[in-house]
């Protein structure tokens, strides 16, 4: 193939969005700043659209972000005017703060303390001179769905609402060590913790491990606005599953021990619970059994989580707690309660009829996590063989991967027909356990029947 039908390939693909067919056309000597349909260079294109995954490949492929461009930008300019996190993170390049002059990064970051102090709807305002209402959306900020943010649109241009995001992670890169109160408050003026800012600014907070920061965080925890307060119990979520070595860790738990008996706010105490269960603390059950029997089903769902943390075996206080909550009015409770209790040979019995009711009732959504549950379980008797083989016909593939995986877990004769389903729906890939097991099944019958 010639460089130019590579790099028309590569234009292609980054209109697409197609990520593999980008890799492919750099692989097969594509330019990595070819000029797209507006003759600036397809990394533009791909800011333009918000495609961080494809800005990513593009710059990891030798794209420039710092390249001039007729009007005097750069590709890395138009990802922070745009106010994508997803995208700065993708376009900013390795070791910014070396590779770009002190007078560059200064004009960066006040490009985006400008739109962040501004407001999104008002500086679009501004630039257009419209004065008519702005259409707000919420989208996904990152491939992989896990942040969220608003894109709002006025007189033709687009921007989306992360520049508080943007603004922390330069003043990181570019080695700013920002105030803490400063850093939550950018996370505080979007109360939504689903929020690209609120990801931007914990990770910065988890890289910076000195005590003083941390005191500063949990100093929040009695701050006026709930949305700090809310702040705090997120990040302490976040070390409990990210920061495995925290020097902490002790002292966060007793923190939130003491937290979680004094709440009284219930969407508060939901989330201290959730945080609380991250940490491996001997307050944990003692805190489960004081809310056991709370009458909001919020709270009664974070409670089997706290009875058995890190694998530890359930005590008999716990056990006792357990089995009302496996036959809870709340279904979710119930599922809940069920997956903590399955790895208790006390209860693993009373579990599986929970789940099996789940596994046949309403709910979608309760049934692929029944099935997961019941998949993995100890119990390989025939009622469960034949509610996983029942919940084949279900249209979530992930419920039908676990319903065959469970079945081949049990040797059923069944897998068989789940093998083929599963085949011919294409379900899986070679890094899934399940599919591997189920495939491991397969070809050991193939073989077994050669021979």
């Amino acid at each position: 193939m010639s460089r130019d039908d590579a790099d028309r390939r590569l234009v292609a693909a980054v209109r697409a969005g197609d990520v593999e067919a980008v890799r492919a056309s750099l692989d097969e000597a594509a330019a990595p700043d070819a000029p797209g349909d507006d003759g600036l260079p397809v990394l533009c294109a791909a800011v333009a659209a918000f495609d961080s995954a494809v800005a990513d490949v593009l710059v990891k492929g030798g794209a420039d972000p710092d390249r001039v461009l007729p009007d005097g930008t750069t590709p890395l300019w138009r990802a922070v005017d745009g106010g994508s996190p997803a995208v700065l993170t993708a376009v900013l390049g390795d070791e910014p703060r070396l590779r770009l002059p002190e007078e560059v990064r200064e004009r960066l970051l006040a490009l985006a303390r400008s739109w962040y102090e501004t407001g999104t709807a008002e500086e679009l305002r501004r630039r257009t001179g419209a004065s008519g209402p702005v259409r707000t959306v919420r989208v996904p900020d990152d491939p992989d769905e896990y942040h969220r943010i608003d894109q709002v649109s006025l007189g033709g241009l687009v921007a989306r609402t992360g520049h508080g995001g943007i603004l922390t992670a330069l003043e990181w890169a570019f080695r700013i060590l920002t105030p803490v109160d400063d850093l939550i408050a950018r996370a505080a003026g979007q109360p939504d913790e689903e929020h690209a800012t609120w990801w931007e600014v914990l990770s910065v907070l988890l890289k910076r491990p000195s005590f003083e920061t941390w005191q500063a965080v949990v100093a929040h925890r009695h701050h006026p606005d709930p949305v700090h307060r809310r702040f705090v119990a997120e990040y302490l979520r976040v070390r409990g599953v990210l920061v495995y070595d925290s020097p902490y860790a002790r002292q966060e738990g007793d923190f939130l021990a003491a937290w979680a008996a004094e709440e009284t706010d219930i969407e508060m105490l939901v989330k201290v619970l959730e945080a609380f269960a991250e940490y491996e603390h001997p307050g944990t059950e003692v805190i489960g059994l004081r809310y056991a029997g709370h009458p909001d089903d919020r709270v009664r769902r974070q409670v089997p989580e706290l009875f058995c943390p890190w694998g530890a075996s359930l005590t008999s206080p716990a056990r006792d707690a357990l089995l009302p909550l496996i036959r809870d009015p709340d279904a979710r409770v119930r599922l809940l309660a069920s997956r903590t209790a399955v790895h208790d040979d006390a209860l693993l019995s009373p579990a599986v009829q929970t789940l099996l009711a789940l596994a046949d009732g309403p709910d979608a959504g309760l049934r692929g996590e029944a099935a997961a549950l019941l998949a993995a379980c100890p119990d390989h008797s025939p009622a469960v063989a034949d509610a996983l083989f029942a919940l084949l016909d279900e249209d979530d593939p992930l419920t039908c991967l676990e319903a065959a995986y469970g079945l081949a877990l049990r040797d059923d004769p069944r897998t068989t027909v789940a093998y083929r389903l599963i085949v011919d729906r294409d379900i899986g890939d070679a890094d899934d356990h399940r599919w591997c097991t189920l495939w491991r099944w397969h070809y050991d019958r193939e073989r077994a029947a050669a021979r």
